[in-house]
């Protein structure tokens, strides 16, 4: 790269507002990279591999917890909020691989979860030993059971882990909520002590360094007053009924407190929301007096498509600009079956989770094609993209994994019916032909989850060596989206050759993703990255996509 190249691209990092255009690469520490041999990745093996993500040509790195915690949900269950877990480290590792990920020009987003804590945490023990009443008590939302012994629960909330959201205290008339599993007692956002245990966790971590928090359930703090019945069918559903558990206004005072603590510190802090609603209301979350971003669920649930693509990007587009936010655009995270699987099923897109993968398998060529055709339009739009571990070299879900061996709750609490999230929570292949493709140590094969046969041709080392790889395509793309400075341009949607065809200009990048089967003609423009090595001639195959120069030669 020339040199003034480089200069623009430094000066792109270090605008103020980083987070309104970055590529943000999640990692689940779990399943990075293992330093120890115990199977599980951990904070030293990311700080060993962060060469990698810096080349790759991120932004920022989103961690998922790493905090104390008995595990019960993967580290979503917090038993200590400003501590590391044994698991993954200690603080000291933490700050080492902080310093680590901020020298290789990286900046670094921390989990929060403050919609629940872990029954393990010291508050809820305190509680459970506290008479009914008791300010112990009232950090949660303990409610008195219907029936005559109290024997049903205070209303008809169901966990999004399947059952019941209530669980009765032994021996007494009391229930607690919990929307997820039992182990993860939901707080009363209502209690201000709750409010100042928040900002106290919020800067220790901005004390640390971190630049951002993306925050869990982000939709779910507040709940109803009265906690009345949900009506048949109210789940979290990004355009559906919010139902009295979700998205209530009450969560926007406390995000506005937040950003009051972020501003105080130099940097430009961010945080990003996990809010499972539609874009309209998802606006109202990324405020100028709120948070920074917010995931962009819509865009990830679509079906491939090219008109519905289309239509719920302007939307997003539409509805973001009106508060002047960037929009954010992903396609895979840790809760959702990969997107490299879900565009090989039969209806791609559709479900995100609780696919009958043992009777229906996809078909991964096609989801493989379609995955590296995706990424043409996911890093072309202007504002902050994801990418999930692993979505650079075209990872696929593991469908065959043997029920022995899931982890999930989700999975126990609906007996079976919904398969999890283990299977994209898989440890990821740095080497083909190393025990556990050298996830661990030399030698070292056990992996906290099994990995198919199959990531043997997915691995790093094996990718790197190859120029037509997925991982090739990734860096390349990256590196024309940062050069051509996608992230803070805008879309102009320009006539398709075909309605299975997606074209729209974002300042000099013409981006064409055809999303059907027949090839289609494509406009006599200079090629500057194409999905598949096939030799074009001035056509694009199906399931296939390019970045043109948007100017005659």
């Amino acid at each position: 790269m020339q040199s003034s190249e480089t200069t623009q691209l430094a000066r792109q990092r270090q605008e103020p507002s980083w987070w309104r255009h970055a590529v943000i690469y999640q990692i689940y520490p779990r399943s990075f990279a293992d330093s120890d041999g115990d199977g599980i990745g951990d904070l030293q093996g990311i700080r060993d591999r962060m060469s990698y993500l810096a080349r790759l040509g991120v932004d920022a790195i989103w961690l998922s917890p790493f905090y104390r915690s008995p595990q019960a949900d993967a580290g979503y269950d917090v038993s200590d909020y400003r501590d590391v877990d044994p698991l993954f480290g200690d603080l000291d590792e933490f700050d080492k691989m902080l310093s680590r990920a901020h020298e290789s020009g990286l900046k670094v987003i921390v989990d929060l979860v403050p919609n629940h804590t872990s029954d393990e945490h010291v508050w809820f023990k305190e509680a459970l030993a506290s008479p009914v009443g008791s300010p112990a008590r009232d950090r949660y939302i303990f409610r008195k059971g219907k029936g005559a012994n109290s024997e049903l629960p205070p209303n008809n909330w169901q966990s999004m882990f399947g059952g019941s959201a209530w669980t009765r205290v032994d021996g007494t008339d009391q229930w607690y909520l919990h929307m997820f599993d039992t182990k993860q007692p939901d707080l009363n956002w209502h209690n201000p002590e709750v409010h100042e245990e928040f900002i106290r966790t919020l800067r220790f971590w901005l004390d640390r360094g971190v630049d951002g928090f993306r925050v869990d359930v982000a939709h779910g703090m507040i709940k109803k007053e009265g906690l009345p019945d949900a009506e048949e069918g109210q789940v979290t559903n990004v355009d559906g009924d919010r139902g009295p558990m979700w998205d209530q206004d009450g969560v926007h005072d406390i995000y506005r407190e937040w950003r009051k603590v972020l501003d105080e510190y130099d940097g430009d802090r961010s945080m990003v929301a996990e809010a499972w609603v539609s874009p309209e209301r998802m606006a109202r979350y990324i405020r100028s007096d709120e948070m920074c971003q917010a995931f962009n669920f819509p865009y990830m649930m679509t079906p491939w498509n090219a008109d519905a693509y289309r239509r719920v990007i302007q939307r997003s587009l539409d509805e973001f600009g009106k508060v002047n936010a960037p929009s954010t655009w992903v396609l895979s995270n840790h809760d959702v079956t990969r997107h490299a699987t879900r565009f090989g099923m039969p209806n791609p897109g559709t479900v995100l989770r609780g696919i009958s993968l043992h009777t229906e398998q996809p078909d991964e060529v096609l989801g493989l094609r379609r995955a590296r055709a995706s990424i043409f339009m996911t890093l072309g739009l202007p504002g902050s993209a994801y990418i999930y571990q692993g979505e650079e070299l075209g990872l696929p879900e593991n469908t065959t994994m043997d029920d022995s061996f899931r982890q999930d709750p989700t999975y126990f609490r609906t007996n079976g019916k919904d398969v999890g999230r283990d299977g994209c929570r898989v440890p990821i292949p740095w080497k083909a032909k190393a025990p556990a493709y050298g996830f661990g140590p030399d030698n070292s094969a056990h992996t906290w989850l099994p990995q198919p046969d199959s990531f043997a041709r997915y691995a790093i080392d094996v990718e790197e060596k190859d120029p037509l790889s997925t991982l090739a395509l990734y860096r390349r793309v990256l590196k024309l989206r940062q050069w051509y400075d996608l992230g803070n341009g805008e879309v102009e949607w320009l006539d398709a050759p075909h309605k299975d065809v997606l074209m729209f200009r974002n300042r000099d990048v013409i981006a064409v993703i055809n999303m059907g089967d027949q090839t289609v003609p494509l406009p006599d423009l200079q090629i500057l990255a194409q999905s598949q090595p096939e030799t074009m001639d001035g056509l694009l195959p199906g399931n296939s996509a390019v970045w043109m120069f948007a100017h005659k030669r």
